[in-house]
C-alpha cells in the first residue's frame, strides 16, 4: 500500500507541477503570439455592442485555454483517479460536471473582471477599490457554496442515523459550535477518498459527512474528525485564512497597479483596461499564486496541527484519532511521509506520520 501510495502521489504532482508551468506557457503564448490582441481586434471588427465585448471575449478566449488544458486536465481529474481505483465515476459524469464547472467559472469570472475593467477606467487608486470588491466576492461565495454550489454536483440528505447525529450535537455543543444541521452527501459517485466538512457561515453553516466516510467508520472515529473541524472554527481559523487572502489579494491588486506599466508594452499592449490584456492580468494572478502558495500551505498546516491538538484535547481519545488517520491514509492513497519540498509547497495539511507520532506524545 505504501509503494502505490508514493506511486500516486509521484504522478499526482507531477501532473501538477506541469500543470503549473503549462498554464503560464499557454498565458504567455496567449499575449506573446498576439492571439489576444487579434481575438480583441476581431471582435471589434464585428461591431458588437459595447457591453457584449468582454462577455464575447472571456467565452472564446476561456474556451481556448480549456481546449488546450484538456489533455492534462482529463489525465489528472479522470484517467490518473481511475487508474489508482480512486473513483467510479463514469466519463459522462466527469464531462457533465466540467460543463457544471465552466459555467459557475464563467459566471464568476465575468461579474469579477466586468469590475475589474468598471473600476480600473474609472478610479486612480483602481487597486484598492478591486482588491476590496475580490475580497467581498469572497466571502459571499463561501457563504453560498454549501447551499448553492456543493448540490450542483451532490446530493444532500439529512443524515438518517439518529445516534450518530445525536453523538455530533453533543460534541458541537462540547465546543461551543452552534450547529444548524448535519448532512450526508453522495461522495461515492465521484471519489471512493473519504471526507468530512463544517462549512458555511451564519444560516449556512452545517456538517458535511462523506457517504465514504461515514459508512466505513465508527463513531468514535467519525467524532474525531469532526471534533477537528469544529477546532477549526473554535481557534478562529477560517476568520484567520480570510484575512491572510485579503492581504495577498491587496498585495497581488498593488503589484498589478505598481508593475503593469512595465509590462504592457512588451506585449504590445495600450493599457490595462484593454480587452487584449487580460491574459496578462491572469498571468500576474497565476504568478502571483504559486509563489504565495508555500506560505499559505505553512500556515494552514499549522493550523491543522493546532485543530489536531485541541480535538484530541476533547475527546481524550487518541487510540480513534491513529486508527482514523491509517484509514484515512489507506483509503485516500496519502504520501504518509513526502519529500520535504513536496510537503513545502502541496501540503496544506502535516503529512500523516507527522500527524499520528505528534499524537502519540
Amino acid at each position: 500500500m505504501a509503494d502505490l501510495a508514493k506511486s500516486y502521489s509521484f504522478q499526482k504532482y507531477s501532473v501538477s507541477i506541469i500543470e503549473m508551468a503549462y498554464g503560464l506557457a499557454l498565458l504567455l503564448f496567449f499575449l506573446g503570439s498576439g492571439l489576444s490582441l487579434f481575438l480583441e481586434q476581431l471582435l471589434r471588427s464585428l461591431h458588437l455592442a459595447d457591453y457584449l465585448l468582454l462577455p464575447a471575449f472571456l467565452l472564446i478566449s476561456g474556451f481556448l485555454y480549456y481546449l488546450f488544458n484538456l489533455p492534462l486536465n482529463y489525465y489528472a481529474g479522470f484517467s490518473l483517479e481511475h487508474k489508482f481505483n480512486l473513483t467510479k465515476q463514469k466519463a459522462f459524469d466527469w464531462w457533465k460536471d466540467q460543463l457544471k464547472v465552466g459555467f459557475l467559472s464563467y459566471l464568476f469570472s465575468l461579474i469579477l473582471i466586468s469590475v475589474f475593467y468598471g473600476v480600473v477606467a474609472h478610479f486612480s487608486q483602481w487597486w484598492l477599490v478591486c482588491a476590496f470588491f475580490w475580497i467581498a466576492a469572497s466571502l459571499i461565495l463561501v457563504k453560498v457554496t454549501p447551499s448553492l454550489i456543493i448540490p450542483l454536483f451532490f446530493k444532500y440528505k439529512k443524515l438518517e442515523d439518529e445516534v450518530l447525529r445525536q453523538k455530533i450535537y453533543d460534541l458541537a455543543k462540547k465546543m461551543q459550535v452552534k450547529l444548524l444541521n448535519v448532512f450526508e452527501i453522495d461522495f461515492s459517485k465521484k471519489t471512493l477518498k473519504a471526507n468530512a466538512a463544517f462549512t458555511g457561515f451564519g444560516k449556512s453553516k452545517r456538517v458535511i459527512l462523506a457517504d465514504t466516510l461515514k459508512d466505513k467508520y465508527n463513531y468514535a472515529e467519525i467524532e474525531t474528525i469532526l471534533a477537528h473541524e469544529f477546532a477549526h472554527y473554535r481557534l478562529k481559523h477560517l476568520v484567520k485564512l480570510i484575512i491572510l487572502n485579503a492581504l495577498i489579494t491587496l498585495g497581488l491588486f498593488y503589484l498589478i497597479f505598481r508593475t503593469n506599466i512595465y509590462i504592457l508594452g512588451s506585449f504590445k499592449l495600450n493599457s490595462l483596461n484593454q480587452l487584449a490584456s487580460l491574459p496578462l492580468v491572469f498571468l500576474y494572478f497565476s504568478i502571483f499564486g504559486i509563489l504565495t502558495r508555500p506560505l499559505e500551505a505553512s500556515i494552514s498546516r499549522r493550523f491543522e496541527h493546532q485543530a489536531d491538538s485541541l480535538a484530541l484535547e476533547v475527546t481524550k481519545d487518541k487510540a480513534a484519532f491513529i486508527s482514523l488517520m491509517e484509514k484515512l491514509a489507506a483509503q485516500n492513497l496519502a504520501d504518509r511521509n513526502p519529500h520535504p519540498l513536496i510537503k513545502f509547497f502541496f501540503f496544506d495539511h502535516p503529512p500523516i506520520d507527522e500527524r499520528i507520532s505528534r499524537a502519540k506524545v
